[in-house]
């Protein structure tokens, strides 16, 4: 499935990637066949329930898959034309943290809470750029007042636990720029803070994608998050793929029910208070123990004989929008 004509813009393509943990009870496929691109400046989000095979393929783009019992089984990730599978552990750790960032969900597990912010900062700067200490801490200086730490000159010293959770995220925010990255992947980047710095977090990350022209992958569980930043959208789900389009085609005229379920259980300021949100029935399938047919059968409400049957493909539903459901693709469209 091609999601774009303009190859020139492409700055990372995933290729029917397959990324399989092997464990005493079974096969867990964690990813099983997804392809997608993001182009150069783009914002596209990755959305879908915890275990949806959302942070497995941002992993297997940084090559941080723990093998065992991970192991990325077929497939290709090209970033900008090379094969990121094929290059040796030296070559991508050139990639990693230098061309193709990533910023984790819990900063407090992710900083080193014995090492000063200023060490965390400057090592990248100077394993990648090369830089001496006088100048990196200089650069690491910038880099925070970018992020919008105040006095960064004064709080270069501190340690994790002497920042908030918000601060902290911004800190992994400048970590994650600091070598003008080309790619920015955000793997629930606002899961542990409240909802005022959510926002906060999500305007730094939107604001220096615009600013260096930095493409950014945002991952999350929740459509509303990122429905004011992405302009593209891809939903997962049993590590599938299972919608694809613009942001607008996604939030305005959603077209598989899976998404349509995730749309219908965020609250939304322009209904009336008493509005009750419609959780999706059931729970997730068992990786190791997907049912015949499509994986969100069991919990679809439109489903129909053929849905248990055979799994669908991704099917073009409207210009660059596809989806991978039978009723979508029989009736023109998903009942409203």
């Amino acid at each position: 499935m091609t999601t774009d004509g303009n190859g020139s813009d492409i700055l990372l393509e995933v290729q029917d990637l397959r990324t399989y943990f092997y464990t005493h009870e079974g096969v867990v496929k964690a990813v099983d066949g997804v392809s997608w691109n993001i182009k150069k400046g783009e914002t596209l989000a990755l959305v879908g329930e915890s275990g949806s095979g959302k942070s497995v393929s941002a992993l297997s783009v940084m090559r941080l898959i723990p093998d065992p019992p991970g192991k990325i089984v077929s497939g290709r990730i090209l970033f900008e034309g090379k094969d990121l599978l094929e290059m040796s552990p030296t070559e991508i750790r050139h990639i990693r943290g230098n061309n193709i960032s990533m910023v984790f969900q819990e900063p407090m597990t992710s900083l080193n809470p014995v090492l000063t912010i200023n060490r965390q900062l400057t090592e990248t700067l100077e394993l990648h750029l090369h830089m001496d200490k006088a100048s990196a801490r200089e650069r690491a200086i910038e880099l925070l007042y970018t992020v919008g730490i105040p006095d960064p000159a004064e709080r270069i010293d501190d340690y994790p636990h002497q920042f908030s959770g918000g601060m902290r995220q911004r800190v992994m925010i400048a970590i994650a720029l600091s070598c003008d990255p080309k790619l920015i992947i955000a793997d629930e980047p606002t899961t542990a803070l409240d909802v005022t710095i959510q926002a906060q977090v999500l305007e730094v990350i939107a604001d220096l994608s615009k600013r260096f022209n930095t493409s950014v992958l945002i991952i999350t569980h929740n459509l509303g998050v990122v429905a004011r930043h992405a302009s593209r959208v891809n939903v997962m789900y049993a590590g599938h793929i299972i919608e694809t389009g613009s942001a607008v085609d996604i939030y305005g005229n959603p077209q598989h029910p899976y998404t349509l379920g995730l749309l219908q259980s965020v609250p939304r300021l322009d209904q009336e208070k008493k509005t009750r949100l419609v959780p999706i029935e059931g729970s997730p399938p068992d990786l190791m123990n997907l049912p015949p047919g499509c994986p969100f059968q069991p919990r679809c409400r439109f489903a129909i004989d053929k849905c248990s049957e055979e799994n669908p493909m991704l099917e073009s539903v409207g210009e660059n929008h596809w989806s991978a459901c039978w009723v979508a693709a029989k009736e023109g469209g998903l009942p409203k």
